[in-house]
């Protein structure tokens, strides 16, 4: 090993090393290795948590907004920190926890985006429920 210093941001190790034999570097990435997260849904079923699928939603509900895909990114990678730090503390990760965490972080990224997916995520039926959603959003 010729060299061993931190990468992305402290989660790997990032080493230089060389083939004794014939000295070709290389580099290798040593990282822990996480627990899945999974998540249970409301048909009884469980499966584990997918990133892309919180990133698809959110751009969806993001469509013609001023969001870019570092933002629903990076509302994404928070969204999976928090289910991770709810698994930690023994909190049981359900489809119903990980649409309110995406709800949280969209209220603070675009409003308009934040009615787009709540309309979807809480199955609105006529425009009582967008009124009821826009009071709430206005008194947060």
């Amino acid at each position: 090993m010729i060299d061993s210093r931190s990468a992305e941001d402290g989660s790997a190790i990032r080493r230089r090393r060389a083939c004794p034999e014939c000295t070709y570097r290389f580099t290798t990435y040593e990282r822990l290795e996480s627990v899945p997260l999974m998540v249970s849904k409301r048909s009884g079923g469980r499966e584990p948590f997918d990133r892309a699928k919180v990133v698809f939603g959110v751009r969806s509900a993001c469509k013609g907004r001023p969001v870019n895909d570092e933002q629903i990114d990076a509302l994404a990678e928070m969204v999976e920190d928090d289910m991770r730090l709810a698994q930690v503390a023994g909190t049981e990760i359900t489809s119903s926890t990980v649409g309110h965490a995406v709800l949280e972080r969209l209220r603070d990224l675009d409003k308009v985006a934040y009615v787009r997916f709540a309309s979807v995520y809480k199955n609105f039926d006529d425009t009582s429920d967008f009124s009821r959603e826009l009071a709430l959003l206005k008194q947060s």
